[in-house]
């Protein structure tokens, strides 16, 4: 099912993890590495109840649940460094990647994620979709991460354009509510990606 480009938009703007690539397993072996060094159980649920959110966030929401004394730095790098070992094998969602190819010259896009701006980097190369993209902005970019929409608005504003007419493709709840206090057109692309 292909999913709709709105025909107001003006713009395009991007998730990355779960929208653009199909990372989230990834996401949830590295942190079982994690859980592996420092003794607890890794329960995936985490990941999907902080999708959109960075890492250090993860990290110390961890430490809370499972009542762990580290430095959440350090569990960021030993994550980071597990996830980025493992990059070339992640995979693209075509039914997104799909639009960015179709759109890519005629309407400016941007991703917008809570990922680092290293992971970002990391994971547009291997999907080969790095040189599609106009702007990438990411958690080192901002102060404010999602729910809050000042992602979004920095994608909104390099490209020039203003939100009611940026359209904003996302797979995260907290993502969603991020583009909503934007003002911006929203997709959920969820249900596309579940009717392959």
């Amino acid at each position: 099912m292909e999913i709709p480009v709105h025909p107001n938009a003006k713009a395009l703007i991007f998730d990355l993890d779960g929208t653009l690539s199909d990372s989230l397993p990834m996401h949830v072996a590295a942190w079982k590495k994690v859980g592996e060094e420092y003794g607890f159980d890794f329960d995936p649920e985490i990941v999907y109840e902080l999708t959109g959110r960075p890492t250090i966030e993860f990290a110390k929401r961890i430490i809370e649940i499972y009542g762990i004394k580290a430095d959440p730095e350090k569990m960021v790098d030993l994550k980071l460094r597990t996830f980025w070992e493992s990059a070339d094998l992640i995979k693209s969602h075509n039914t997104v990647t799909e639009i960015v190819k179709n759109c890519y010259k005629k309407l400016p896009m941007s991703v917008g994620t809570g990922a680092g701006r290293k992971s970002a980097e990391i994971q547009l190369t291997a999907m080969k979709i790095y040189s599609y993209f106009d702007f990438i902005v990411t958690a080192d970019d901002v102060e404010k991460h999602k729910p809050e929409p000042d992602t979004f608005l920095k994608c909104a504003m390099l490209m020039g354009v203003s939100p009611e007419f940026c359209q904003v493709f996302e797979d995260g709840d907290i993502g969603i509510t991020a583009a909503k206090k934007a003002g911006m057109i929203i997709t959920d692309v969820r249900p596309f990606l579940n009717n392959k």
